[in-house]
């Protein structure tokens, strides 16, 4: 036997279906705000207020991903510093080289230096025997105190004549080694002619020896670099026309 509905249901079922309908607009608005929560990543509102907020600004939502990807970009270049950074560290930390590194000579008494040592002049040339009538005697003078000037040594001016005995007895003495040697290492021998007629020599000859007088040849001057006559053998007389006599009177006025 059917039983009769109750009013009651009937009233109830269309205020049921009230409410659903109303919830419908809330459950569609709340999968559109996770679609733009997964696309557009976690933002820092809500999900009600992404899904109040209008559609114009839901092209907003990408841009505010872009400071945290800039900034994580920005992040990323420290990490790709750190290696230029403890690439340089090693750089800056090395030391200084100091001056005995860097090759530069000390000043101070690090490395002796060798001492000096001079060189002895290479002996003077000596004039072979007799006198050349021929020659300037004042040019050769001139550049025989030039050179005195040059090493130090003296002078020494040989006035003679190729026919005179105790010249050619001196001449014999000035060829041995011992003598020539002592006149190479300590003068600059010059001949002067005075046997023939050169008043030019004769004249050459009064400078040197002033005093006048008949003159025994050979007449021997010993003349400083300065020019200044030292002995005159027509003053003092001539010693020993032998090695003994003519080199002792060389060594005594060599210094």
């Amino acid at each position: 036997m059917l039983r009769p509905v109750r009013a009651d249901r009937r009233t109830t079922s269309p205020r049921s279906a009230a409410p659903l309908g109303r919830r419908l607009p809330l459950v569609a608005a709340a999968v559109v705000a996770a679609g733009l929560t997964a696309a557009c990543g976690p933002s820092s509102g809500s999900a009600g207020s992404a899904a109040a907020a209008p559609a114009g600004q839901s092209s907003q939502a990408f841009p505010s991903e872009s400071p945290s990807a800039t900034a994580s970009a920005e992040a990323s270049p420290t990490a790709s510093a750190s290696p230029s950074a403890s690439a340089s560290a090693p750089a800056s930390s090395s030391p200084t080289p100091s001056r005995a590194q860097t090759g530069s000579a000390p000043t101070g008494g690090g490395s002796a230096k060798p001492a000096r040592t001079s060189a002895a002049p290479a002996p003077a040339k000596v004039p072979g025997p007799g006198y050349d009538s021929s020659a300037d005697a004042q040019k050769q003078i001139d550049a025989a105190l030039r050179a005195a000037k040059s090493d130090g040594r003296m002078v020494l001016l040989d006035f003679g004549a190729n026919w005179c005995g105790n010249c050619k007895a001196a001449d014999k003495v000035f060829a041995q080694s011992q003598t020539a040697g002592i006149l190479g290492a300590s003068y600059h021998l010059v001949k002067v002619d005075i046997g023939g007629n050169s008043s030019a020599n004769s004249a050459l000859l009064r400078k040197y020896s002033p005093s006048g007088g008949t003159y025994t040849m050979p007449v021997l001057v010993v003349v400083s670099p300065s020019g200044t006559v030292r002995t005159d053998t027509h003053v003092t007389g001539n010693p020993s026309l032998t090695a003994e006599g003519i080199n002792a009177f060389l060594r005594k006025w060599a210094a």
